[in-house]
């Protein structure tokens, strides 16, 4: 679930701090660092910092970067500020600028209009956009092939799959969670065909990504109706697809057990449960890796050796894991169909479809 405690530093003026009262976010400890040339601050989407997901995988880049030149957390150096809705991205952009970050890190597709507008009236800041493209010398945008990795998670959850029934659970519709849901299904359909097996995928949204319950719901009903393996692109809502298969596989053992396959960052962590017999064990399959951080990181570090690629569009797909699957609890037959695979769409000999 998320915190809403957003993290800001440095000694506010009494307007400043007005606005960060009226945004929801709060103090942290100052850095010591008084040259803020280098610093970077995070604006999130509003499934927050910690979502299990693509924001903490953006926040985990930042403290890399962080670390390896010696910042500090807060002013100066390396911060997040947390949005509640989409209301927040202005006003968290331009009090992270009124901070003096010399570069905003926009996660999320959804942050598009805000990075557009905030790069524009501030041309001496520098921007990253995750997820979307926006062209301006002041603005790098990073986006990935996220159907390539979900084409392997397919592949994976048709071998693995006992059931010949898998499920798909989507956030909310956009050109995003879309690639997601287009390279799951082609994987599972081809892999079921080299198999010679008939599986079935069912597909469902939740119509957002922070409803836990409907989502819960929705893997229920899934589970209910055969599926064994369930991969979710819903970020915080897909918590509830690992509460719902907890609550199965709590009663069994690992025999009839269903699993779940995670999302932009390793849920493997969400998958820890005890079977009815008291023994630990875990029901993430894997989680398809989309490295956020790796380009915040390395976006981050450019800038500082003054390099900053801006007005490019980078693209991070499956060579150079810019996308990847874990291997997580995948059986020795998955995972080598899903090397097998890996390797023809990086020979151009897969095509993945990037619509559903």
């Amino acid at each position: 679930m998320n915190f809403k405690n957003a993290f800001t530093t440095g000694v506010a003026t009494i307007s400043a701090a007005l606005l960060l009262t009226a945004c929801g976010t709060h103090h942290s400890k100052s850095s010591n660092s008084k040259d803020t040339k280098y610093s970077i601050a995070l604006i999130t989407n509003n499934t927050g910092v910690d979502d299990h997901s693509f924001n903490q995988s953006a926040w985990n880049g930042l403290q890399k970067y962080g670390k390896k030149f010696g910042l500090s957390k807060g002013n100066g150096g390396y911060n997040y500020f947390e949005s509640s809705s989409a209301s927040d991205h202005v006003p968290n952009i331009e009090q992270a600028i009124s901070a003096k970050y010399k570069m905003i890190v926009g996660v999320g597709y959804e942050l598009g209009d805000a990075i557009n507008s905030e790069s524009k009236k501030h041309p001496n800041t520098n921007f990253i956009m995750i997820d979307n493209t926006i062209n301006r010398k002041n603005v790098v945008s990073a986006t990935f092939k996220s159907q390539d990795a979900s084409y392997l998670a397919g592949v994976a959850a048709a071998y693995s799959t006992k059931t010949n029934t898998v499920g798909f659970i989507g956030g909310a519709h956009n050109v995003i969670v879309d690639l997601f849901d287009a390279g799951f299904t082609q994987g599972v359909k081809d892999a079921a065909k080299k198999l010679h097996k008939k599986i079935k995928v069912l597909n469902q949204y939740v119509g957002n990504f922070s409803s836990t319950d409907k989502a819960q719901m929705i893997a229920k009903s899934m589970y209910s109706n055969n599926a064994d393996i369930i991969y979710h692109a819903a970020a915080t809502a897909g918590e509830g697809v690992f509460q719902a298969a907890k609550a199965i596989d709590q009663k069994t053992n690992e025999n009839g057990k269903v699993w779940v396959i995670g999302v932009d960052s390793d849920q493997s962590s969400l998958g820890k449960y005890k079977m009815k017999n008291g023994t630990a064990s875990n029901l993430t399959l894997s989680s398809v890796m989309k490295g956020i951080g790796k380009a915040c990181y390395e976006i981050a570090v450019q800038s500082h050796e003054g390099k900053f690629p801006g007005g490019k569009h980078l693209v991070f797909g499956l060579k150079g894991d810019g996308t990847y699957l874990l291997k997580g609890y995948i059986n020795s037959a998955a995972w080598k169909a899903v090397n097998t695979a890996k390797q023809q769409i990086i020979d151009n000999k897969i095509t993945v479809a990037t619509k559903p």
